[in-house]
């Protein structure tokens, strides 16, 4: 890492500043006041990120201030979402997924498109990928990049002389030392649906590895999770970690929160996560954080060792908004390289922020400089296939508790994934399907 600071930005298109604040061109007495509604969800980092850049963005423009609403996450959330832009009854800002999940919003329908605005010349382009729809841009990032991968207590492996596995062997080999000398080698949370996907989500970069061109094939109906073996892996690797005996004995009402403790504590080794955990355990277990790093899930070559990485959440404008100009101000402020220093002020820094000219400082938790090496060589990592893809069916949280469980097999649960998707595909009107 750089004596400065670490400068963890993707490769950008184009150069310059963003416009910041637009709006301040006119004296605040001289403009009428105005309310932005801004709808978040309820997780503590989004809330934080939010209550940040409204309050950095009212500094320099008085006469704009925010009602700041919270919404559940997961599926009822998602339903929600749907539901406001559908009646037009959304909130002039809201926070939403990047990826697959945007497509679903019909976005050339509900939301203001973004790609004529200057201050998108400063978002990388691997992030417009993900908000762009029929060539379309209609968000802008809202927090750091992040990873699915293995958080681990590098107190535990400096204990027992352990090394980063770069592969699956290694990996298990590891969890057998960790369950000899009496710690729980693999924390899992399923009390939290959400968090059992990861052993699946976290390993695409190993499927893209050694099945080339699956998320293209996946999307027009050529291949499967149960048919093609690099993807059917996936589950299997869910499969052996519960069969091996190595997660928690209360993994199956244990919470997200349950988990952050155990990585923290040193009770468990390893916690299949997103790198985005980092926050919770800065927040709740301080003087745990230069013990907690992260790595790659590993697959079965360790020269396709690689990272999977998740693109940002957005912010959309609804088409529906009584103050278009006002919120799309606002997304050119959070666009910009105050709005990336107003959200890094706002909490721990656990990945790069996608705006360029935007730089981390130098004390960043141990776990996000493990992500630096695999940020900064387009070889080393891969967006998740949510972000490559349109198709993702939602029965994935409770097929991979099923699998973790011991309840489903792997091929079994990932036919039934197949089945799955093939539902929301078809809803999404993709051809071939």
């Amino acid at each position: 890492m750089e004596e400065e600071k670490t400068d963890m930005k993707t490769t950008f298109r184009r150069t310059g500043l963003a416009l910041v604040a637009l709006s301040a061109a006119a004296p605040a007495w001289a403009q009428d006041p105005v309310e932005l509604t801004f709808l978040v969800d309820n997780g503590p980092p989004s809330v934080a990120q939010a209550e940040a850049l409204a309050a950095a963005y009212t500094e320099l423009n008085p006469h704009v201030t925010f009602d700041i609403e919270l919404r559940v996450g997961s599926i009822d959330g998602d339903n929600l979402v749907k539901t406001r832009l559908a009646t037009e009854e959304m909130a002039d800002i809201f926070l939403y997924n990047s990826g697959s999940l945007f497509q679903a919003l019909a976005p050339t329908r509900t939301i203001v498109e973004l790609t004529d605005q200057p201050f998108l010349d400063v978002v990388s382009d691997s992030f417009e990928a993900v908000v762009t729809a029929d060539g379309g841009v209609y968000g802008v990032p809202i927090g750091p990049g992040f990873a699915g991968g293995i958080m681990y207590n590098r107190a535990i492996y400096d204990e027992l002389g352990l090394e980063v596995p770069l592969t699956w062997d290694d990996f298990m080999a590891n969890n057998a030392a960790i369950d000899e000398a009496g710690y729980v080698p693999i924390a899992q949370t399923y009390g939290d649906t959400w968090s059992a996907q990861l052993l699946v989500l976290g390993d695409y970069f190993n499927v893209e590895a050694d099945s080339p061109g699956f998320a293209e094939r996946y999307t027009n109906n050529e291949a499967k999770f149960a048919t093609d073996p690099a993807a059917l892996r996936s589950f299997e690797r869910l499969e052996e970690a519960y069969e091996a005996g190595y997660f928690n004995e209360d993994f199956g009402a244990a919470t997200y929160d349950d988990g952050i403790r155990m990585i923290a504590t040193g009770e468990a080794a390893h916690y299949p996560i997103l790198s985005l955990a980092i926050d919770p355990i800065a927040e709740q277990y301080p003087d745990a954080v230069p013990d907690i790093g992260f790595f790659a899930q590993p697959g079965d070559d360790p020269d396709k060792n690689g990272l999977t990485i998740w693109l940002p959440n957005a912010l959309y404008v609804p088409q529906a908004s009584e103050n278009i100009d006002e919120a799309v101000d606002f997304l050119a402020f959070v666009a910009s390289q105050a709005g990336c220093q107003a959200q890094i002020d706002a909490g721990q820094v656990s990945g790069p922020y996608l705006i360029e000219g935007c730089q981390l400082p130098e004390d960043v938790p141990q776990a996000t400089r493990d992500l630096v090496p695999y940020f900064n060589d387009s070889d080393l990592n891969l967006p998740a296939l949510e972000f490559l893809s349109p198709v993702k069916g939602p029965a994935l949280p409770q097929l991979t508790v099923e699998v973790g469980s011991g309840i489903r097999s792997a091929a079994e649960a990932a036919a039934i994934y197949d089945e799955d998707v093939k539902k929301a595909a078809q809803q999404l009107g993709l051809p071939n399907w």
